[in-house]
């Protein structure tokens, strides 16, 4: 099995940053290639909502010499998906019986031109030469135009819908209490209340939560050491998706999961517990939620 993310590379770079964002329905092509360099197997699958994708293979194949690439986009890829950064190598992370699961350092996809608020060098926008203006044609004088009669007033518009709040540009930490009330739902980003927790966190997660948990159940996990890294591994995602200043990325709250997810349960425990700390905000920083409208 094979698993990565794929970013939009706004800037086209080839670098990700804080700019960047998971592309949903990008199509990423997996091939593989003898000693000779012919295709001796390939696999192409798409994105899900949050970037991520994952390839399963039968049997254990060999996947030291294969390399993926963002090939395309599909639908939900808002127009992120004209080029592609470099391909990457899969890594194995572990060998458990018959099983192998690899990761694939996350796959760039660029628009056609770069995002207007990205910094340019003084190369890339050459200073045209001058030029010299054009001769301005004869002039000549129209006849005056009647008067045309008032118009109408216009009927007054209807009232726009509310606007969902924006993300955070300060730093914002709220507890899993907080994202269960319902006068904070306005915050859920890209999810809801059924959006499964395999979805968010993949197959790892899978394993052990099975296929059918939500976040909204997750969020009421306590008794036991993995019901409260769910718990507070939903809670650290959602405040990664509401500020550029949580402690962790998106993709970071998913890695150190699926790491404490295959260690111990002491680790799972830590990792909980880093979670829970990040989300009560260290002792400095606070919830910035209002009441949605």
């Amino acid at each position: 099995m094979v698993t990565g993310t794929v970013f939009c590379d706004q800037c086209k770079d080839g670098q990700r940053s804080l700019l960047d964002y998971p592309v949903n329905g990008a199509k990423v092509s997996l091939s593989c290639a003898d000693s000779n360099g012919q295709i001796t197997m390939s696999r192409e699958e798409t994105t899900n909502m949050f970037g991520s994708y994952i390839m399963r293979f039968d049997g254990a194949p060999d996947l030291g010499g294969c390399s993926a690439i963002v090939s395309g986009s599909g639908q939900g890829s808002m127009d992120c998906g004209e080029g592609a950064g470099p391909a990457q190598n899969p890594r194995l992370m572990f060998r458990m019986f018959d099983m192998e699961m690899y990761t694939v350092d996350p796959l760039l996809a660029q628009p056609a031109q770069p995002m207007q608020f990205c910094s340019r060098s003084s190369d890339s926008n050459p200073v045209p030469p001058p030029v010299s203006p054009p001769k301005s044609p004869p002039q000549f004088n129209l006849p005056p135009m009647p008067g045309l009669p008032p118009l109408p007033p216009l009927p007054p518009l209807p009232p726009l819908p509310p606007l969902p709040p924006v993300i955070f540009a300060e730093a914002s930490a709220c507890s899993s209490e907080k994202w269960t009330m319902p006068e904070y739902k306005c915050y859920w980003r890209g999810v809801n209340q059924d959006t499964k927790v395999a979805v968010a966190f993949g197959m790892v997660a899978a394993r052990r939560y099975g296929t059918d948990i939500t976040l909204w159940k997750g969020l009421q996990g306590r008794g036991d050491p993995y019901r409260t890294l769910s718990r507070e591994g939903i809670t650290a995602l959602f405040n990664s998706y509401n500020t550029l200043q949580f402690s962790y990325h998106p993709i970071g709250v998913v890695e150190h999961m699926n790491e404490a997810l295959m260690g111990s349960t002491r680790s799972v425990l830590l990792t909980a517990l880093r979670f829970k700390r990040s989300n009560s905000g260290a002792g400095n920083v606070t919830c910035k939620f209002t009441p949605c409208k």
